[in-house]
């Protein structure tokens, strides 16, 4: 696959200074301002990192706010639902009675209630809240995790960017790098939760010996320097990257083990749940204790246009014992520090119930939970009306999660990137880091 993720450096004049800079240090003249200080004031002004790496929780499907974090008690039946609400260890927070474990832990998470877009459509949805840029159902920008790995790319011997068990998806795969090329899409983990689970690319072939990987190693080597020698031709760069960093995972201990979660504790991997969701979450902490940059745990089943309650009761309790043991075990392993950690789907329910005893999509009010990389815990952001409808306070939109996640890893969101047709294109064409979640 061809990669057309030119950064501007390859837009520039011979002395390293791009037309752009030209144009604003003429306009910068009159106020005094030389090449120099105009690229001091932007590596001043660039954002320090706040987190090494991010863990994205994906509720795919769309998770019913009503029913989890912004329970309406006081709302009529078929707006309020069956389940009761409870409180949490922060006063005045509460959520619904099937999340006893996360109402215990609240105090280490914020909480924002007023996520907000105007798009009930699934893919749609979906590739907005996991690119940050509107577009169509097809996925015109690439995912955040892949924009993540290009700009950070391979550090060592593990992947920048994976995904587990695998992408989202619901009609086509979702998450991916779009014109980014090859080299930044994630490396699909699979399922932790299997018995004996391995992970297929890091797997050595039965019969396969050390001596045989050697000698491809050195095939590999082989092939390097025929790439070098036709650099100009992109392609065969990916590939020859993707072939190096794929030897390099199957012989590397390293890559190994972070892989491995057969190596944690069987009392621990039972309080995280046996189930996908919470052996993933486990796994996601392994990864980016690794080094991994980018990690979404793809958790489905949130779309419940019938018998919701039905649904919800398997999937809220799992939720429950899952996510809320992973933050602390986060905590206590001192990882959640150096982590931003985002959990969200891509839209909320519909405030009424239906005819069938359940919610539709509802674009317009959402709930979602950051944690970790300075995060406040405790805190609770925006809010929507009496019956969940409509935000009334503090809207967080798509491009606004965006932006706060690369602004936790130090990346600037104004950056252009390069299409295939030659067009550059910012990471970002709208939105602001959500400051309140620090302050």
């Amino acid at each position: 696959m061809l990669d057309f993720s030119l950064s501007p450096s390859h837009h520039r004049l011979c002395s390293g200074v791009s037309r752009r800079d030209f144009l604003r240090i003429g306009a910068l003249a009159p106020l005094g301002l030389s090449l120099p200080q105009l690229l001091a004031a932007e590596k001043a002004g660039a954002g320090k990192a706040r987190a090494k790496s991010v863990i994205l929780v994906y509720l795919g499907g769309g998770i019913s706010h009503h029913d989890s974090f912004d329970p309406k008690p006081e709302a009529v039946e078929e707006i309020r639902g069956k389940y009761k609400s409870i409180a949490s260890n922060v006063p005045g927070l509460h959520v619904t009675e099937l999340l006893p474990n996360m109402a215990k832990v609240m105090d280490k998470v914020a909480l924002v209630r007023s996520g907000s877009h105007e798009n009930d459509h699934h893919e749609t949805a979906s590739n907005w809240v996991l690119s940050g840029r509107f577009g169509s159902a097809f996925g015109d920008h690439p995912a955040i995790g892949a924009v993540v790995s290009h700009e950070t790319g391979f550090r060592g011997v593990v992947p920048p960017y994976v995904a587990i068990p695998k992408n989202p998806s619901f009609t086509w795969e979702l998450g991916r790098s779009v014109f980014l090329g090859g080299r930044c899409e994630s490396f699909k983990c699979g399922n932790p939760s299997e018995k004996d689970f391995r992970v297929r690319d890091l797997s050595q072939p039965a019969g396969v010996t050390a001596q045989t990987l050697d000698r491809r190693r050195t095939l590999l080597e082989a092939v390097d320097s025929l790439q070098a020698r036709v650099h100009a031709n992109d392609q065969i760069a990916t590939y020859d990257e993707f072939a190096q960093k794929a030897a390099q995972m199957v012989l590397a201990p390293e890559a190994q083990a972070a892989f491995d979660i057969g190596k944690e504790h069987e009392k621990l991997r039972d309080e995280y749940g046996r189930s996908e969701f919470g052996q993933s979450l486990l796994m996601a902490r392994r990864l980016v204790e690794s080094g991994v940059r980018f990690v979404t745990v793809n958790h489905g089943g949130w779309d419940h246009h019938k018998k919701i309650f039905e649904g919800l009761d398997k999937k809220l309790p799992e939720f429950d014992q899952s996510f809320a043991r992973f933050i602390r075990d986060m905590e206590e392993r001192g990882t959640l520090k150096d982590t931003l950690v985002v959990c969200m789907g891509e839209f909320g329910r519909t405030p009424k119930i239906n005819k069938d005893a359940g919610r539709d999509h509802w674009g317009r009010a959402g709930s979602m939970i950051f944690a970790g990389a300075g995060v406040g815990g405790g805190k609770v952001i925006g809010a929507t009306d009496k019956n969940g409808a409509y935000v009334t306070d503090r809207p967080v939109r798509p491009a606004d999660v965006a932006w706060t996640i690369y602004d936790a890893l130090g990346i600037d969101a104004n950056r252009e990137l390069m299409t295939p047709e030659g067009r550059p294109t910012h990471i970002l064409t709208e939105g602001a880091p959500v400051r309140e979640l620090y302050a």
